[in-house]
């Protein structure tokens, strides 16, 4: 697993800090290459599978999720522990299509409210196929060929 130091202990960036990463680059080279680094972890490439692949649909409403942000300081999870849970989420899953639409959206919106504030805003515009600014399906598509 990929990991920084952090107060010397090493860490996973959370999701929103990859995003941030690859947004400060200038140059394409370095946002491939970025994209490309952190695709050893599967909640990175899930989600961008999840965004820029057209034959990933959502069995969830689109538009505006309300839902309230967990506090900052104190995250109770993390997106890259939650990502299993996108089988529930997904249309032709075994796991989401049978499931009552009421239980799945409150799941999805549970989700959100135990991940950190950020992540929860990304993840959130992941289901309308929003990705954040500065984020390319062409960067993708080159740093990561076989992905989409």
């Amino acid at each position: 697993m990929i990991t920084e130091q952090q107060n010397g202990k090493k860490r996973v960036p959370e999701l929103y800090e990859i995003v941030e990463l690859i947004q400060k680059c200038d140059d394409k080279k370095d946002k491939v290459d970025l994209i490309r680094y952190y695709s050893r972890m599967s909640s990175w490439t899930d989600y961008l599978r999840c965004v820029f692949d057209d034959r990933i649909q959502f069995n969830l409403p689109g538009g505006n999720v309300p839902y309230t942000p967990a506090e900052e300081q104190t995250v109770p999870t993390s997106w890259h522990k939650q990502n299993v849970k996108l089988q529930y989420f997904v249309k032709g899953s075994r796991k989401s299509d049978p499931m009552h639409p009421l239980k799945r959206e409150t799941m999805f919106i549970g989700l959100l409210e135990v991940i950190h504030p950020k992540d929860a805003e990304i993840i959130a515009d992941m289901i309308n196929k929003k990705a954040p600014e500065g984020l390319e399906i062409e960067d993708v598509k080159e740093g990561l060929p076989k992905l989409l």
